[in-house]
């Protein structure tokens, strides 16, 4: 009796203590539950919200049919809410008849191995929390595939954006009943699984990776909502041959140490054969490790799925964005033939006192493929005419369309370049305050492009490249901004827009401000829709290396020098000048984040041609 009293003056003891020092206690049994029921409302409530991805971006059809059998796509922009777990994605097919060509043709031959672009999902999971904008996931499998083809892995993506995507499923055409392209798993192992990670999500996802035969990869994820192992007939896996590796590209989503990522071949460019499957991988911490899946291969010819001149007239009369310059933009683009004959000029090392006009189509300059300082161009000498020359000419500017195929031979990258003959100065945002920079970012001969990613199963837009500086970003279709094109009353048609920052020229999707730096302290991309517009479907194919001689390039494109002199003034003396107007503190900031631009920004030098540019034959960067 005397032992309990005394633990019971302990325990007494202990709790005044702990409330004199604030230390939480037990809440009382109503309490919790009150909790609950609140957390249980704010998750229903979250889940309730809606989000981007309970749409579906569309790009529908209209069509009107040519003399050569084309059937034109129109794009339209046309989200649709989405009630049920079943989310279709109508695609915007090409149909293409009697051309010779197996683009847009719905399926594609990697070698034995039929693949199909499928884009009818049913939901099997969501997240409501994380991930990109802080609003969670969704994983989907496909549905509705044709026969013979099988399940290759599952989708997954943000909810931040419009549902948009595929998962490519395959057919075995090889005949062979002991080495086919395609078995099913041995078994399954679990990754992970997200019973214990602290968000709102429909349930726990269990993230299960197929084990291959010998001889075959996995190049996707199955998942379930129960322990319980996915079937062995699920899922296939491939050919070791016909799979490539892969890397980890965008985050989708993640928590804890549980993260998502889309996945794509590690070796990417033109003559590359890896395939983007449309897959996701699972991955616990970051995305340092090689992930677990493989990507596929195409062992087949890639000429032939790609469009021929006909075709890509049809997908540049679709797709070719409305290029917006900046109300306040001095320096526009101009044809590189109006550069030529208003007296631009090519210089040689040694004779700078000599430069010489330069002929139509640049016939007149130096084809070797070696940018060894030799030789330049600039302006014209005269005062006068330098500065008009400056200005650019608008109603002269064309695009030059470079096309080649990716992710081998799957998608058809089209490449629009646009010529400006002079780059401006740039402008700093310092916090509160707006700086010129002097002739920092000045340079003659500016490249900018944007690049088209289309599909090679459906003639497709998913994906718009902005180069920016030397880098750049790439957009899905979902989050793009489209424009009515009037021009033709037979053919009406949504195209995309792209913002020209001031002065730089930089790409955008979206108008106002971009900031090239941090914490409010960067270099200046404003972008804006001006008056100034240019039509970026007036275009000259000036080169597709796969259909041979059929486009002939001009000189100027195998002009590998720069496209302008080096810079003559000292940019350390600009910079101090700047500095001069700055409070103390901002001094060190600045200058950290200026000298760490590129330096196509900060205008050394002129820049080279297309050509020269790692991304002519490689992946956008």
């Amino acid at each position: 009796m005397g032992m309990n009293v005394g633990i019971l003056c302990v325990c007494v003891v202990l709790f005044i203590a702990m409330e004199a020092m604030g230390v939480p206690t037990a809440a009382p049994t109503d309490q919790i539950s009150e909790n609950k029921n609140v957390l249980k409302k704010k998750r229903s409530v979250s889940r309730s919200r809606s989000r981007p991805i309970d749409h579906t971006f569309k790009l529908p059809i209209a069509q009107t049919s040519s003399s050569e059998g084309i059937v034109y796509v129109i794009l339209i922009f046309c989200p649709l809410v989405v009630h049920d777990s079943k989310c279709r994605l109508t695609v915007a097919s090409v149909e293409l008849q009697n051309t010779g060509t197996s683009f847009a043709n719905t399926v594609i031959d990697l070698g034995e191995l039929h693949v199909m672009q499928a884009s009818t999902f049913s939901k099997v999971w969501g997240a409501y929390e994380s991930g990109p904008d802080d609003q969670g996931a969704s994983v989907y499998e496909p549905t509705g595939l044709r026969y013979g083809y099988s399940m290759l892995g599952s989708y997954s993506q943000p909810n931040n954006k419009p549902l948009f995507g595929y998962v490519l499923a395959a057919k075995d055409i090889s005949g062979s009943t002991t080495n086919g392209t395609l078995k099913p798993p041995v078994d399954y192992t679990l990754v992970s699984n997200t019973a214990s990670v602290m968000v709102d999500q429909d349930s726990p996802l269990y993230i299960w990776l197929p084990i291959a035969p010998d001889g075959y990869h996995a190049v996707g994820h199955v998942v379930t909502t129960t322990q319980d192992k996915p079937s062995p007939d699920k899922v296939m896996c491939v050919r070791a041959d016909l799979t490539e590796q892969c890397e980890s590209s965008t985050w989708i989503w993640g928590s804890n140490d549980l993260n998502f990522y889309d996945v794509r071949p590690i070796n990417r460019g033109s003559k590359a054969p890896g395939v983007r499957v449309g897959t996701f991988v699972a991955q616990n911490g970051g995305n340092t490790n090689p992930p677990s899946i493989s990507c596929l291969k195409n062992l087949n010819s890639i000429s032939q799925i790609m469009p021929n001149q006909t075709q890509i007239e049809t997908l540049l009369h679709s797709y070719s964005p409305f290029l917006y310059l900046h109300p306040d933009e001095e320096y526009l683009p101009s044809s590189v033939n109006w550069f030529f004959s208003n007296g631009a000029l090519l210089y040689k090392k040694g004779e700078e006192s000599n430069p010489v006009p330069i002929e139509q189509n640049g016939t007149n300059l130096p084809q070797d493929p070696n940018n060894d300082g030799a030789y330049w161009l600039d302006l014209p000498v005269d005062d006068a005419n330098k500065e008009r020359v400056k200005q650019g000419n608008l109603q002269s500017a064309e695009s030059y369309v470079h096309v080649k195929p990716m992710y081998g031979g799957t998608f058809t990258d089209i490449a629009m370049w646009v010529f400006y003959p002079f780059n401006g100065p740039a402008k700093a945002k310092i916090k509160f305050i707006n700086v010129k920079l002097g002739k920092v970012g000045e340079h003659v001969g500016d490249w900018e492009h944007v690049t088209l990613r289309v599909s090679n199963l459906d003639g497709q837009l998913w994906h718009v490249y902005f180069s920016q500086h030397n880098g750049g970003s790439w957009v899905d279709a979902s989050q793009l901004e489209f424009q009515m094109d009037n021009s033709s009353f037979d053919f009406p048609t949504q195209r995309p827009v792209v913002y020209a920052s001031r002065h730089g020229h930089a790409s955008y999707p979206h108008g106002g401000l971009h900031l090239l730096g941090k914490n409010g302290v960067g270099a200046r991309d404003d972008t804006d829709k001006g008056s100034n517009v240019m039509d970026m479907g007036k275009y000259v194919l000036v080169s597709a290396e796969y259909l041979e001689s059929e486009v002939k390039e001009p000189a100027w494109l195998n002009f590998f020098r720069e496209w302008g002199p080096h810079v003559d003034y000292s940019l350390d003396d600009e910079l101090k000048n700047v500095e001069k107007l700055l409070p103390g503190k901002l001094k060190d900031v600045f200058e950290k984040i200026i000298m760490g631009l590129p330096k196509e920004l900060l205008g050394e030098e002129g820049p080279t041609g297309p050509k020269e540019k790692g991304n002519w034959n490689g992946d956008e960067v």
